[in-house]
């Protein structure tokens, strides 16, 4: 069912969770989620993805030189690691007592922020 309002997914990390990475080059690593873009289903996690840029000298940089930053990974590729034991798990929304849908843990029942 499409939603009415905001067409913005919801997505099972947020910015500021720590994640375990899934599959690639960095599978089995931990980080922390530093941007989403939610859009194209996809996240900057610290130090995972390093990708190298080549940059050319200019009026306004004038070192140039290579730079290391942090590429984008599939949000598929990322499981949340839960704050209190640590251990990654699972995520599912049901309703606080407020009233309002918030993520809890499979794993242990809980809710997670």
């Amino acid at each position: 069912m499409e939603r009415k309002f905001n067409k913005q997914p919801k997505l099972h990390v947020r910015k500021g969770d720590t994640v375990l990475i899934l599959a690639g080059d960095d599978k089995g690593k931990e980080g922390k989620v530093l941007e989403i873009f939610a859009e194209k289903n996809r996240a900057i996690v610290e130090g995972i993805n390093i990708i190298t840029k080549h940059q050319k000298p200019s009026a306004g940089k004038p070192e140039g030189g290579i730079k290391k930053t942090e590429g984008t990974i599939h949000i598929s590729n990322l499981k949340l690691v839960e704050p209190s034991t640590g251990k990654p798990t699972r995520t599912g929304r049901k309703l606080n007592e407020k009233g309002k849908l918030q993520r809890y843990s499979k794993k242990t029942g809980e809710l997670i922020k």
